[in-house]
């Protein structure tokens, strides 16, 4: 029996003894169609078996496809310039850029920039306070792509600049969206980056030269690495501890367990506080306590 497809219907074909009686043991070597009946039948068991086969193919590619989808990415990184706010004041600007080629002269455009590691929307590196942990290049890519946890915290920013993340804060986020997942990256929208156009008014600092922002609280930073095992923090203001801090506990509590921060975050407010993927693209310097970052939230 042999089947050939012909257009979209496959038939089945069966070998017809010669007509010539002296030949009637022999097999005519053409091939001759099968009663319509058997072809329907058999045409039938052979499409039943294709849509089944289609079915199991359609739910196996379903299963491997991811099951959500983003449907938009939102850019949480401000543009460095020579007016970007820094923690510390200087006489020149921190960011310096210096035009190396021209198009109308060298038929190409290029710069020379020099800037502090931890400047701009950046990346604390473990080793930024903790000696022997990772320096930038080091920290796993694995680490860098994670679920974002954004806490609103700007109603109470707002009244106090030195207003510090709480732990009762994280219960308010979790009796809203749940649990905060293991291996999250957890951020604070405090309102802070609405001030990023003014350099003093961002950095806050009073007549002595102490410096009013928000920041997280020791025990919140402790709740979220021990509880519920976080891969780094972020927030939208100049530190991960708040202004007035001297001594950053935050900081050494943190990076000494391997943690990262990202510091300087824009447009926090414009993420939804669960269900987005945050990607984590420092620049790669070799022996970094720390880097200019590029940060994406793909938003579900």
């Amino acid at each position: 029996m042999i089947g050939l497809a012909t257009g979209h219907v496959l038939m089945f074909l069966e070998p017809q003894p010669f007509p010539d009686s002296k030949l009637k043991h022999r097999t005519r070597p053409a091939w001759h169609l099968t009663g319509c009946r058997d072809m329907k039948s058999k045409t039938f068991i052979v499409g039943c078996i294709l849509a089944l086969a289609l079915l199991v193919f359609g739910q196996h590619h379903q299963s491997a496809t991811p099951s959500g989808s983003f449907r938009t990415i939102v850019d949480l990184t401000h543009t460095i310039d020579a007016q970007t706010p820094t923690y510390e004041v200087s006489a020149t600007p921190s960011y310096q850029a210096k035009t190396v080629a021209t198009l109308e002269k060298d038929g190409y455009f290029a710069r020379e920039i020099s800037l502090p590691e931890h400047f701009g929307t950046h990346l604390d590196a473990p080793a930024h306070f903790a000696s022997g942990l990772w320096t930038v290049e080091q920290i796993p890519a694995a680490r860098l792509v994670a679920a974002l946890v954004v806490l609103d915290v700007s109603a109470s920013a707002k009244s106090n600049p030195d207003y510090q993340i709480s732990v009762a804060d994280v219960a308010k986020y979790e009796e809203a969206n749940g649990q905060i997942p293991m291996n999250a990256v957890v951020t604070a929208y405090t309102g802070w980056d609405s001030r990023w156009s003014s350099p003093k008014d961002y950095r806050n600092a009073d007549a002595n030269g102490v410096m009013h922002f928000p920041g997280y609280s020791l025990d919140s930073a402790k709740f979220l690495v021990e509880g519920r095992k976080v891969l780094g923090l972020g927030i939208d203001t100049l530190s991960i501890d708040y202004g007035p801090s001297k001594d950053f506990p935050v900081h050494h509590y943190t990076l000494g367990h391997s943690l990262y921060h990202l510091e300087n975050v824009a447009d926090l407010g414009t993420v939804p506080a669960s269900g987005s993927t945050v990607v984590v693209a420092p620049m790669k310097l070799e022996h970094g306590s720390g880097a200019p970052v590029r940060i994406f939230a793909l938003a579900r």
